[in-house]
């Protein structure tokens, strides 16, 4: 199975690498930002860094999109995997379009309320997963299976 890993730099990779004994089987690749803590991609993954795409930047997203299927199309991924935040809308929108597996991770700080992207990819996510139990009521949809913070 091959896996496209989906995020923004920052807290959202923290927890993409937090997670890798449920990736680091697969054949993958990674797609997300160029910033000092991504970088270390380089030294042993497949990666291909996207221009930063600041959260709520509507015509930076839109702009992104062609990027986006292009990925897609090269990649041919199963399953797209995200753990947020901006770059995962564009990618769960993609791979919806496309009739490829979404898979997301909400963020640990989101614990009352999903966040903007989570709402957004809450739709048409195949699996949906939260880290905090109480986000299932809210969200019937929503899976919790512990904590990757």
């Amino acid at each position: 199975m091959k896996v496209l890993l989906a995020c923004s730099s920052g807290g959202h990779f923290a927890t993409m690498r937090r997670l890798k004994p449920f990736w680091s089987q697969h054949d993958r690749v990674w797609a997300t930002d160029f910033k000092k803590d991504t970088q270390i991609l380089e030294q042993s993954e497949a990666v291909h860094w996207l221009p930063y795409q600041p959260p709520r930047d509507v015509i930076r997203m839109i702009a992104n999109l062609p990027a986006t299927f292009r990925i897609l199309w090269i990649e041919k991924p199963d399953v797209v995997i995200s753990t947020g935040a901006s770059v995962a809308v564009n990618f769960a929108f993609a791979a919806w379009l496309l009739g490829i597996r979404i898979v997301y991770v909400e963020s640990i700080s989101r614990s009352q309320e999903l966040s903007i992207s989570g709402r957004l990819v809450y739709p048409i996510a195949d699996e949906f997963y939260v880290q905090w139990p109480d986000l299932c009521q809210k969200y019937p949809k929503a899976v919790f299976k512990g904590y990757a913070a």
